[in-house]
């Protein structure tokens, strides 16, 4: 079962990158049909990694990287209504924005202190070297997140950080399917970030 959470899991969120790297890709040959479709699929599929990595993320006591990993769902439901609305519908695309954020910020200020406060229980402190692994993370993956949903490229350079302390915390533990999947994912953003900065050069 727990292998099935990492293949699973790990596999979604390779695909996510993937098709962040097209997007960007699509966007540079200007292909605005193929770029959207991309960006959808983005999006739905790091959705349904969502819930494996936060079961992983528990069964391994990461109560901090769980607890944030689920607050980050508004932020991927934020990506994937904004990458449905085409420009003309700004007035309804602001709304949106504007209720989901909000959302974000409630089940943020929610779920990270508790998942603090539980880690530091379970754990008597900030004693764990892991803990501060955790820390790193979640701070990639939130900040990235939330900036890549508002299509914001240095969104990339924090989903690199996270991707880089997830390695490290999945070699700590010895997890080494993940992590060969989450060097591939690292392989895939770096892309998608050369990628977009050379668009935005042009």
């Amino acid at each position: 079962m727990y292998k099935l959470l990492q293949w699973s899991g790990g596999l979604l969120y390779l695909l996510n990158k993937v098709f962040f790297s097209r997007y960007e890709r699509a966007m540079k040959r200007k292909n605005q049909g193929l770029a959207r479709k991309m960006l959808i699929t983005s999006w739905i599929v790091y959705l349904a990694g969502l819930p494996f990595w936060v079961a992983i993320f528990a069964q391994s006591r990461n109560w901090i990287a769980a607890s944030v990993e689920a607050s980050g769902a508004p932020s991927m439901v934020l990506g994937l209504v904004g990458s449905f609305h085409k420009p003309i519908n700004k007035e309804l695309q602001t709304t949106t924005y504007r209720n989901l954020t909000r959302w974000l910020d409630r089940l943020a200020l929610l779920l990270v202190p508790l998942g603090f406060a539980y880690s530091f229980y379970d754990f008597g402190g900030l004693r764990a070297f892991n803990q501060w692994l955790e820390i790193g993370l979640v701070l990639g993956y939130l900040l990235g997140t939330y900036l890549r949903a508002k299509k914001r490229i240095n969104g990339y350079l924090w989903i690199m950080l996270m991707h880089i302390f997830c390695i490290w915390l999945m070699w700590r533990q010895r997890y080494f399917g993940l992590l060969a999947q989450q060097v591939a994912s690292l392989c895939f953003i770096v892309d998608a970030y050369a990628t977009a900065w050379r668009n935005r050069k042009q």
